[in-house]
C-alpha cells in the first residue's frame, strides 16, 4: 500500500500561502522546462505575487492547497467557466490550470486528494465537467489523469515554423 499523509486539511490559499505556492510554482516549471525548453525558461513561475493574490481572491478562480499542519504539500489552481454560444449547449465548467505536489510528497495521495476535492466543489457548483491541459511530453501527468477516470476531449496540435 502507498503511504498517504494523515492529519491533513485541504483548503482555499490564502496571502500566507504565497511564498509556498510560489516554490511550487518553480517545480512545475522545473518540469515544463525539461520537457519544452523551446516554450519554457529555465527560472521563474507562472504568476507574480500580485497576481497570485488577485487569483486568491477571485471566487471564480478557486486555488485549493493541501496544507499538513500549515506546510502546503499541493495546490490546485481552477477557474469556473460559464460555456455557451453558437453550436455549443449552455453549461458550466471547472477547468483545472495546475496540480501540483511538492517533490518530498508525491506517491503519497496529495494529488489525488486534491482532485477529489476539486471534484466535489465542481459538482457542488453544478458543473457539467472538469477540463484540463496536460502537455504531451508530460506522461507521469497523463497516466494520473487516467487514473482518475479522465479520458482526452479534443487533441491541440502545433506545427513548429523554424
Amino acid at each position: 500500500m502507498k503511504d498517504t499523509i494523515p492529519d491533513h486539511v485541504i483548503r482555499r490559499a490564502c496571502p500566507g500561502d504565497l511564498e509556498a505556492v510560489g516554490n511550487l510554482l518553480r517545480q512545475v516549471l522545473k518540469v515544463h522546462h525539461g520537457g519544452r525548453p523551446d516554450l519554457f525558461r529555465p527560472e521563474g513561475k507562472k504568476y507574480s505575487d500580485e497576481e497570485l493574490l488577485r487569483i486568491f481572491d477571485n471566487p471564480d478562480t478557486p486555488v485549493f492547497v493541501f496544507d499538513q499542519g500549515g506546510e502546503v504539500l499541493g495546490y490546485a489552481f481552477c477557474a469556473l467557466e460559464r460555456l455557451s454560444g453558437g453550436s455549443l449547449n449552455p453549461m458550466s465548467s471547472l477547468y483545472i490550470d495546475d496540480i501540483c505536489v511538492d517533490e518530498k510528497a508525491r506517491r503519497r495521495h496529495v494529488g489525488r486528494s486534491l482532485f477529489e476535492h476539486v471534484k466535489a466543489f465542481a459538482r457542488e457548483k453544478g458543473c457539467y465537467n472538469i477540463t484540463l491541459h496536460v502537455w504531451e511530453f508530460n506522461h507521469a501527468a497523463k497516466r494520473f489523469y487516467e487514473s482518475l477516470g479522465m479520458s482526452p476531449q479534443f487533441t491541440s496540435m502545433e506545427l513548429l515554423c523554424k
